[in-house]
């Protein structure tokens, strides 16, 4: 899909990594010489859809980026953006910060995404206003209260683990994201859903996993 659209990567890195420990951000650790961010931002460096990048990164750490970026030939405008507090607010100052038809999101800390994940979300946007990579869930998962106990179990063969990348039509996104303003978002994909728009789940793998402690960087180590 092109038909004369822009298409933007919206690359988020200016979380806390509280999980991940250390007192760092996990973007910045090195797997086999390279920045974790590096890996993710070379695959939409190279992909043909893609006009133009933005990266949500804090403001002390905008230098730290840029120094990154040293390290890759760019074959596409890159702005850095002043990341939020919350993911939603980093992704809501991006969508402001681009003119695009179609945004592609993605977490920085997925570093094993690959081209056929980005084409397949982007190629998908033909028929849907949101499409989202995403595994189904070998296990079975229940839903519970606030004090552990069960209400509900779901259909495994229904139940999926939602990944990034993420595309969606700039404009529905950016109105919703203002028309939910105040709701605690995790996923960009709930924004539509809240509205009744159809988000397709493009089949992904389960090696595409977000480094979250220390432990899954051990785990992307290995797979790279």
């Amino acid at each position: 899909m092109k038909n004369g659209k822009k298409i933007t990567a919206i690359i988020l890195i200016a979380g806390n990594s509280k999980r991940f420990g250390k007192n760092r951000n996990k973007n910045f650790e090195i797997i086999n010489k390279k920045s974790v961010l590096l890996y993710s931002l070379e695959e939409f460096n190279n992909n043909d859809y893609i006009d133009d990048i933005i990266i949500a990164v804090k403001e002390n750490e905008i230098e730290k980026v840029k120094n990154i970026l040293e390290e890759i030939a760019l074959k596409k405008d890159l702005k850095l953006i002043k990341g939020g507090k919350e993911r939603k607010e980093s992704v809501y100052n991006c969508l402001n910060a681009t003119n695009a038809d179609i945004v592609i999101i993605h977490d920085g800390a997925r570093p094993l995404i690959k081209k056929t994940y980005i084409d397949r979300c982007i190629e998908n946007m033909n028929e849907y206003k949101g499409v989202t990579v995403g595994v189904k869930s070998k296990d079975t998962i229940k839903i519970a209260d606030d004090n552990n106990i069960v209400i509900n179990t779901t259909n495994r063969s229904n139940t999926w683990i939602i990944q990034t990348p993420q595309c969606f039509e700039r404009e529905t996104l950016l109105s919703l994201h203002e028309k939910y303003k105040n709701m605690p978002v995790t996923d960009d994909c709930l924004l539509l859903e809240k509205d009744n728009y159809k988000v397709k789940i493009i089949e992904g793998d389960y090696t595409n996993i977000k480094i979250t402690t220390y432990d899954d960087l051990n785990i992307v180590k290995n797979m790279l």
